[in-house]
């Protein structure tokens, strides 16, 4: 069984988690590694809060610091993965550069739900090169494969008309819509993936 939920902002939509898994009392393996080339602090923080006042308890791993042994413990060992906002392509390159991309992929394909945050949401799509206009891709100066975690066939397009994304967001989608399956999400919505079943929830 696979289980995907896939939001913009966590903090705007963890009451529709909860509306759809049982999460209190689980562990979280939190992953912030693509926020370390951008100025996210305070959502970092917020993501965290937000996790734990659903009733989760919450353990941080910085994927570009951490040993491939300590990764595969960790994610081995706690009951859901969570992967933050930040830029995509930096997050893709160290997942890869450490072995953590092929962690994760096994985990969920195991059946652990894999909770993916703005870059966290994109990664895992097929290919994270359409996100150009939304992340710089010069921020992962060794990453020359674009492919993604595989975990859903679609691409997601999240902060879709959010004050700060308005642009790229529009952009992501123009450029994109003919070509591929695009799954497009505002701040306060979620994509909820169980096996084969998708289903975006929220407000539109």
């Amino acid at each position: 069984m696979r289980k995907l939920f896939l939001v913009s902002l966590f903090q705007n939509v963890s009451g529709l988690l909860k509306s759809v898994e049982e999460v209190k009392g689980k562990t979280v393996t939190y992953i912030p590694t693509a926020s370390k080339v951008e100025k996210l602090g305070f959502f970092i923080r917020i993501g965290k809060w937000a996790l734990r006042f659903s009733g989760m308890k919450v353990e941080e791993l910085e994927i570009s610091q951490a040993r491939f042994e300590q990764i595969r413990t960790t994610l081995a060992k706690n009951d859901i993965i969570f992967v933050a906002g930040g830029n995509t392509f930096f997050l893709l390159q160290e997942l890869r550069r450490t072995g953590a991309d092929q962690l994760i992929i096994e985990e969920v394909n195991k059946g652990k739900l894999y909770i993916g945050e703005s870059a966290g949401a994109i990664v895992a799509c097929p290919d994270i090169g359409y996100s150009s206009s939304m992340d710089d891709p010069k921020k992962a100066a060794d990453l020359t494969d674009y492919t993604g975690l595989g975990l859903v066939d679609f691409y997601v397009v999240p902060h879709y008309q959010s004050r700060e994304f308005k642009y790229s967001s529009e952009q992501m989608v123009q450029e994109n819509q003919a070509q591929k399956k695009l799954s497009i999400i505002n701040d306060h919505q979620a994509i909820w993936v169980r096996d084969e079943g998708v289903e975006i929830l929220g407000k539109r």
